[in-house]
């Protein structure tokens, strides 16, 4: 017995923010923007919260499921932009979906978030602790970036994506996982400081900072070693993969990870040219949209894999149920 992904949803605000739009708010144009990441355009939220976009994409993942929300045993919210500390998005996710059974937390791995989440779910669900499951992430990015820094607010966009994993006798095959926290300073935001009667620290940049080609450099090393190793532990060639969902950060790291891997370009579907970089969401969206595209079936062996701030990496494998 193993889990699988039952159902997907996803949500994204509805404002499109184009390279053109960007280009008179920030020194850029679509063109440098285009050219050095493949985003075009990306949604950014107005009414919309990390919350909102929880609610969204969770209630279509149940409905795509069939999955009654008294059913979930459990709900988990990958995201670095929640609304607030307190509640947690996942109990805000429960109460507005009526899944009063649920136990509800949030996860922070950054752009390998929804990845880490699947599998978190996936040891409630083989240990039998819980039935089903719903993962989401969710981000709001557009509330940490410096909007006058063109090489951080260009990248991200905002957005939600939901799946609901449960037991299955085929689904989850192999996972990976690992992260390296001394190379976190690549890729950051500031923290709350320390402040009480007794002390004050200096507040930190509250914006995201990122070291380009570091993370750049990573990604394209790590990505094909999270293939190798979901493939290695079951004994399945790489060229037997029907399709690989990668976090959709930018172009060249997915054409580059496909060249390593000695792979067309066709195995690895792109959305970031709408939406850009939207971190824990990322992956979710995109199996959202291949799932209801009808560019995977039943039977096919997908890999999704996610790197991001930490610095962390994860993939699981699996069989499309």
């Amino acid at each position: 017995m193993t889990s699988a992904i039952l159902g997907t949803g996803s949500a994204l605000p509805e404002k499109i923010v184009t390279n053109d739009d960007l280009a008179k708010i920030v020194e850029t144009s679509d063109a440098w923007i285009s050219e050095r990441t493949g985003i075009r355009s990306r949604r950014i939220a107005v009414g919309e919260t990390t919350t909102t976009l929880s609610i969204d994409a969770g209630r279509r993942a149940l409905e795509d499921a069939g999955i009654s929300p008294e059913d979930i045993g459990l709900i988990l919210v990958a995201t670095l932009t929640p609304d607030g500390s307190m509640p947690n998005t996942a109990c805000k996710v429960q109460a507005a979906l009526g899944a009063v059974n649920a136990m509800c937390y949030e996860l922070n791995a950054a752009c390998s978030g929804f990845m880490y989440g699947v599998q978190t779910a996936h040891a409630f669900i083989c240990s039998g602790i819980i039935k089903y499951a719903l993962v989401i992430g969710a981000e709001t990015l557009s509330k940490i970036l410096d909007w006058t820094d063109r090489g951080t607010c260009v990248l991200f966009g905002d957005g939600a994506g939901a799946a609901i994993i449960g037991a299955s006798k085929k689904g989850i095959i192999s996972v990976e996982g690992g992260a390296d926290g001394s190379k976190g300073a690549f890729l950051t935001t500031g923290n709350a400081p320390l402040c009480n009667p007794y002390t004050k620290h200096e507040a930190t940049n509250p914006y995201v900072e990122m070291d380009g080609q570091e993370v750049f450099k990573f990604a394209v090393r790590k990505i094909p070693s999270i293939v190798q190793a979901l493939t290695e532990k079951v004994d399945i060639e790489i060229n037997q993969l029907d399709c690989i969902l990668l976090h959709q950060a930018n172009q060249r790291i997915i054409q580059t990870a496909a060249k390593r891997l000695k792979l067309p370009e066709e195995l690895f579907p792109m959305n970031l040219d709408q939406y850009g970089n939207t971190s824990a969401a990322s992956v979710a969206i995109l199996l959202d949209e291949v799932h209801r595209s009808g560019k995977i079936k039943s039977g096919d062996l997908i890999a999704l894999a996610g790197f991001g701030g930490g610095l962390t990496w994860a993939g699981i494998l699996m069989y499309w149920i």
